[in-house]
């Protein structure tokens, strides 16, 4: 619920790149997603657009303690005009499937972080409306 209070109240239509070229949607919430959380840098290393497994995550928070998970973030804009998703949790879906798939797990696997202990969450975005998943169920943010 925060986070369609913050889209809702303070981007514009403009903001989210509706209209704009592909890919520039994906540009503009990764880089809103990033300076939420840039104030956990004392808790995690932040890393953006990185290669893990076979391919290129969005965002990855690793740790700096064991006492704090890891934290995978993948984004996908639902393509309305061209996409097969039908609706915003389907692209949430496509989103964690993409972790998955191409095994983003990996780097901090390769690291000591056991698997049980990375999380991993799918954010879905369309225009100003949010939904996030962690695979246990999507969470209307």
């Amino acid at each position: 619920m925060y986070m369609n209070r913050v889209t809702m109240e303070m981007f514009s239509y403009f903001d989210t790149g509706k209209k704009a070229s592909r890919g520039e949607p994906e540009k503009f919430y990764h880089g809103f997603v990033l300076g939420l959380i840039v104030e956990l840098a004392d808790r995690y290393v932040i890393m953006s657009n990185r290669e893990s497994g076979v391919g290129r995550y969005d965002v990855m928070l690793e740790p700096r303690s064991k006492e704090n998970k890891a934290i995978i973030l993948e984004f996908k804009v639902q393509d309305t005009e061209y996409g097969e998703e039908k609706d915003l949790s389907e692209t949430e879906c496509a989103a964690l499937e993409q972790i998955e798939k191409k095994n983003y797990a990996a780097s901090l696997i390769a690291k000591g972080i056991p698997e049980g202990r990375i999380r991993k969450y799918g954010f879905a975005f369309c225009g100003k409306k949010v939904l996030i998943g962690s695979g246990d169920k999507a969470l209307e943010s």
